[in-house]
């Protein structure tokens, strides 16, 4: 039986969430000008981009823009790390807001996989583009999955998946300027 005060907590963190979100997506269009710093930029975009819960704000367009004048490799590491910590939000979601989430179709196909196949499971659906993977995030909080087990999964994901759009970026970018 869940007690009264987990389920203020549950609720607390929940709103904490969804509040850091709309922020995050109501500052938008003042986020760009963080690329200005480079490297701790793009990391302080992915960060904020991937820690939207539900609502999407588009963040791999910074990846396919910064190759044009920073090298694809340290683009990659520094938006695979700072995107991994921002789905920290749907993993923090998971552990505090499960009886709101798991109610929802997307979340029902996803969790079976988490409960499953655990850090692969994670590591697999980080590794794509997916509109989804907040709830990836949030079925891992929910079954408890360790948080360090949680992060190297979704870095190695992310990572994979900046690697592939920051090379593709850097080939575009030479072929369109040639």
């Amino acid at each position: 039986m869940v007690s009264r005060r987990q389920t203020l907590l549950r609720l607390s963190g929940l709103l904490f969430i969804l509040g850091i979100s709309a922020l995050i997506y109501s500052l938008s269009d003042e986020t760009s000008h963080l690329l200005v710093y480079g490297y701790p930029g793009i990391f302080l975009l992915a960060l904020l981009t991937n820690a939207t819960v539900i609502l999407p704000v588009p963040g791999l367009a910074i990846v396919l823009a910064m190759t044009s004048v920073l090298p694809p490799f340290g683009v990659a590491l520094a938006a695979a790390s700072g995107a991994a910590l921002g789905e920290l939000s749907g993993y923090l979601g998971g552990l505090s807001g499960q009886a709101i989430i798991s109610n929802s179709k997307q979340y029902r196909r996803i969790a079976p996989y988490i409960r499953r196949y655990g850090a692969l499971a994670v590591f697999l659906l980080a590794s794509i583009p997916n509109p989804f993977f907040d709830l990836a995030g949030i079925a891992a909080g929910i079954a408890r999955m360790p948080v360090w087990r949680f992060l190297l999964a979704c870095w190695a994901g992310q990572m994979v998946k900046m690697l592939t759009l920051a090379y593709a970026g850097a080939a575009s970018w030479r072929w369109l300027l040639h």
